[in-house]
Order: C-alpha cells, then structure tokens, then sequence
C-alpha cells in the first residue's frame, strides 16, 4: 500500500453553517425594561485548501471522501456572540487542480502555495438587539444564520516539473532519472517497471538546477486507454521540456523510428497542444550498437530533419548524459515558465424558486424573508458594485417577491430585511 500512486479523488465540501441569532431580552433585578439583548449567531467554518509539499500523492483522499467544517453557535442573552465555527484545512501535494465535479471545470490550481477557500462557510445571524428602534421597542424575532457552501469536486495531481522523460517502457527513463539525479526509482528488465511518476532534482552547477520527471512507459494506443500511459499523461501536461528517450539498440527487435513516431502519434492524441511542445530526442543504449549504426543513423537523419535537437546517450554507461544535462539547462532558460492552470469554472445560477420556497414573515413595520433561493444568490452579489445591486433587484422582481409583499400589504418606508441585508422599500 506505501507504493500505492493516487492522482485522482473525488471528493464532497461543506463549509459550516451560520449560527441564529438569539431573541433575548435583558433581566435585571431593579432594572426594568432592559430592553433586546439578543446576541449574533457566529459564523461557520471555511474549508480551506493548503499546499503541501511532503505530500506526493493523493492517497489521503482514497478512502475519506466528505469534508465538513463547524458550525457556527447560535448567539446568547447578554449581547453573547455564537463562537464562530472552525474552519477545516485540506493538505494537497503541490500542482494539485481542484475541479467542478459536474463541468469538470478549473475552481483553481494549487501550484502557487498561496491557500484557497472552497467552501465558505455561512454568516451568522442577527440577534433581535439589531432591530430595536424607537417605534420597535420590543423585537421578538432575530436572523437565522446562513447556510454554508457544499461543493462536489474533484481532484486531480498534475505534476510540477520542468523536464518530462517519455517513451516506450524498458528505453532508459529510470535508469536516466538515477544518475543524473538523487532519485531511486525501481530500475529492472521488464515493461513497466515504473508503475507511477518519480521526480527527481537535477544539478547543472551550483546556480542552475530543473526538476524532471520520470513518466511510466507509453505505448501505443496509451492516449485510448491501453497500457498505462493514459493514468500519467498528465503528468507531462506541464512540462516546459520534454526529453524523448529511444532504444537505439532495438534490443526488444522494435524500430527506433516507428517507436518515435508512435509515441509522438500518441501525445497528439492526447493534447495536440502538447505535441507542439519542445521536445529533444536521445538515442539510448548507444553502447549495445557495436559496429552496426545503421538503426541510429536512420533515426537521426528521421528526427533532426523535422528539426528535433537529436542526442547520443548510454544511461547505464554514464556515456553522454553530462552533455544532456548541460544542453537542458542551457534550452530552459529561453522556455516559458511551467504551465499553471487558469480557472474557467463559472457558478451557474441558483434554480428560480417556487413562491413555497421563499418565506415572508411581518414584524409590525420590518418584514423577514429568507429561502435557499435567496442566500445562495447573495453569495454571487457584490453589494458594493451598482450594477451588481441592479442585478439583484432584477432577479427579485423576476420571481415576484414585491408583488408578494405588496399583496401582503407593506407600505413605502417598511424596512425589509434578507438575512442580514436590509433595505427600506418604496414601491
């Protein structure tokens, strides 16, 4: 189980809920009419998003699928706020995307270590001590709390690394990531030995190193799902540099062209976009040739015609791989920085609700209303932009909800309170 390689989980996040506020009014011996006391329910949890970088997988997320923050307490008597609800923290390795589990779009990239709310958790409501006033002595009603976000995502573990090593598997890869770097990957004669991403950091010279990745073999048919090549391809996704390891020797009685040609018809499969990346080929295992270059030849004459830098290497001798490294290095530094992901997930509307659905309640002069409708469309409001209010107030006029108060019998200069927005209305 330690070996185990998880880079896909899909998981359930539900921020906490606001707490009530309290309807109270103060008791004192000797003091009479002490008036609304009520105290402001707190408000519920975040869950927040950490990078963490001594996680390497998402195995974490393998058996344990739903992450609920606290509730926020309701308030108290005396003024006493609710204790606000505490907020639950995710570990995720670095390069981690967070995905709407419906769209399957990008709610964001975990690439830049900065934490991320996915879930906010609801605000607290009112006590009746904030809607005392001079003609409302005596309020015997206060806000419930809003409720917090729930969300179905999924995650999904793109590496960071500069370097990506592809090919067939048995050409070298591991063997290449072991010497020039600190990493041990499993290392043996058969077709994947690599059974998930190994990353190892590469030394130029003391100012310049690279990160590269060791990605289990492709073969052909990979990007439809044969193999394993289709679990990590997207661990190449991105990768400023991908370095293409084939087996000049033929030593598995396979064509060093048709291998490279193959595994270049497979990433455009995949991502056209990543088959236009920068890509160097090496030849490996130059040292089984012996006198009979022919194979090698004809792959280099195949690959620096279409314009690929073309290298000679024996991992296992040490023969060449000096030379790549500096050459990687050296291309780095005129590469664009590794990809990070922009978001393009968009909230979708909340769903126009029935008139059952939304609740209207008169205190004298101040009418409640509260629904789900209505709390999930104050999260997507900005109140402090003007056209964000003109937006609100034409949704609210799309159900009918003043037709409703005014049928109910408001007038002009009646406040009219949303959880804990409150507005005087003037028809």
């Amino acid at each position: 189980m330690a070996n185990t390689f998880i880079d896909k989980a899909s998981i359930t996040v539900r921020a906490g809920d606001g707490g009530n506020g309290s309807v109270s009014f103060h008791r004192e011996k000797y003091v009479s009419a002490g008036g609304p006391d009520g105290g402001d329910g707190g408000s519920g949890g975040d869950v927040i998003v950490v990078v963490n970088d001594h996680m390497s997988t998402l195995m974490d997320f393998r058996y344990k699928r739903k992450y609920i923050a606290e509730n926020g307490m309701n308030g108290q008597s005396r003024r006493c706020f609710g204790k606000d609800g505490q907020s639950l923290t995710i570990r995720v390795p670095r390069g981690t995307l967070i995905r709407d589990k419906e769209t399957g779009a990008i709610i964001h990239d975990m690439s830049d270590g900065e934490p991320f709310i996915i879930a906010r958790g609801g605000r607290g409501g009112w006590g009746n001590k904030h809607f005392a006033t001079p003609t409302r002595q005596v309020p015997r009603f206060a806000k419930p709390g809003l409720p917090g976000e729930k969300r179905d995502v999924v995650l999904e573990l793109k590496l960071l690394a500069d370097v990506g090593l592809i090919g067939f598997p048995n050409v070298g890869k591991s063997t290449l990531l072991s010497v020039v770097s600190k990493a041990h990957p499993k290392i043996a004669n058969y077709h994947f030995t690599t059974l998930f991403p190994n990353l190892g950091v590469v030394y130029v010279n003391e100012e310049l190193s690279f990160v590269m990745a060791d990605i289990p073999g492709i073969i052909e048919g990979a990007a439809d799902g044969a193999g394993l090549g289709h679990d990590f391809l997207r661990h190449i996704d991105r990768c400023r540099l991908l370095v293409h390891l084939v087996d000049a020797a033929g030593s598995e009685a396979r064509d060093p062209v048709e291998d490279f040609e193959t595994i270049n018809a497979e990433l455009s499969q995949y991502s056209p976009e990543l088959a236009t990346r920068r890509q160097v080929v090496v030849a490996n295992k130059c040292d089984l040739l012996g006198e009979d270059r022919e194979g090698l030849e004809r792959l280099k004459a195949h690959v620096t015609a279409r314009g690929y830098e073309f290298f000679e290497m024996s991992a296992a001798a040490h023969m060449g791989t000096r030379e790549l490294v500096n050459s990687i290095g050296g291309l780095l530094h005129t590469l664009p920085p590794v990809i990070k992901f922009e978001p393009d997930y968009i909230p979708p509307e909340p769903e126009a609700p029935s008139p059952d659905d939304i609740k209207i309640e008169q205190f004298d002069d101040y009418w409640s209303i509260e629904g789900q409708w209505l709390s999930e469309l104050m999260r997507s409001v900005n109140f402090s932009d003007y056209e964000s209010r003109i937006y609100f107030d034409k949704k609210l006029r799309e159900i009918g909800l003043f037709d409703r108060l005014e049928q109910m019998g408001i007038e002009d200069g009646d406040t009219v309170g949303i959880y804990d927005l409150e507005f005087e209305y003037q028809s």
